[in-house]
């Protein structure tokens, strides 16, 4: 039997499963807009299966994506699964006609969206499912309690095993806790937004994985310039770089990329493998804008 490669970054323990720190994110499989097919079907196969390939065992989705076609997508890929893939989602939003996030988390609306998502994958439980509080313009400052309450039932009956959040402040992170135990945080994070460093820090002590999205989002011209200097520098795209900066920020740092390239997928393992040098990984530091309001979220 051929054993497969370790992506960079070695594993980390999302509750009893062991995964890759480096992972895939499935949004981009999608259409436009995150809505629809994708536009080469065989395609995005190629890609889910070629993450597998390469090591990955921490694939990230949502029924909402599409809505319905990434889940499609890696059933068909993918399905069976095998005992090392971890597939995680996302609840609490859901798609209207125009392609927008509204929210939805009263808890027939998560009952639903786990249900369409055990259906979809075709799996009896879920392995990890992120609540998605706040809305498209980032977190927002309420609070968790009646959902991530109804996520714990869904938990205690065995539809889910693991959950975390998403989208969320430190604030509601320790609402959530108080309630039940969370495997991940799933928030906004790259070398141009910090706002999290603390939070990083602490879930590190607590062995909470953080799980950054829009590794390159919310960049200024000047960051990218910094950015790209330093990529030039080491050969290597400024993507690659940034995710590299990011799995030496933490070793509870788990990245999902997405991609609906092989060719890309396979860059940034590349070049996420490569160490920083002191010198780099200063200049990198010097990007980061603590106070810089979220982004939109994913």
């Amino acid at each position: 039997m051929t054993t497969s490669p370790t992506p960079p970054g070695g594993t980390w323990a999302l509750g009893d499963t062991a995964v890759t720190r480096f992972g895939y994110g499935a949004m981009q499989l999608a259409g436009p807009g995150v809505m629809g097919p994708p536009a080469d079907h065989d395609g995005a196969l190629a890609v889910l299966r070629a993450a597998i390939e390469a090591g990955i065992t921490h694939v990230d989705t949502s029924d909402a994506y599409g809505p319905g076609v990434t889940n499609d997508l890696i059933r068909e890929a993918l399905h069976p699964y095998g005992p090392d893939l971890l597939v995680a989602t996302k609840v609490g939003a859901h798609r209207d006609a125009a392609g927008g996030w509204p929210t939805a988390r009263r808890p027939e609306d998560l009952r639903r969206q786990v249900e369409a998502n055990l259906e979809r994958l075709g799996v009896d439980a879920l392995g990890l499912v992120n609540l998605r509080m706040g809305d498209a313009a980032g977190p927002r400052d309420e609070t968790l309690a009646e959902p991530f309450e109804a996520l714990v039932g869904l938990q205690r009956e065995g539809l889910v095993r693991h959950l975390g959040v998403s989208n969320v402040t430190s604030a509601q992170v320790d609402e959530a806790r108080r309630i039940a135990p969370i495997v991940c945080v799933q928030n906004l994070y790259n070398l141009a937004h910090r706002h999290d460093d603390a939070l990083v820090d602490a879930l590190a002590r607590d062995g909470i994985a953080y799980v950054p999205f829009f590794p390159l989002g919310g960049f200024s011209p000047l960051q990218s310039a910094t950015l790209t200097r330093v990529a030039a520098r080491l050969g290597r795209t400024p993507m690659a770089v940034a995710l590299a900066w990011l799995l030496q920020r933490s070793p509870n740092v788990l990245l999902i990329p997405g991609t609906s390239s092989v060719a890309h997928l396979q860059e940034n393992l590349a070049g996420a493998s490569v160490p920083l040098a002191p010198a780099d990984l200063a200049e990198l530091d010097g990007i980061g804008a603590a106070a810089t309001p979220p982004a939109p979220s994913a």
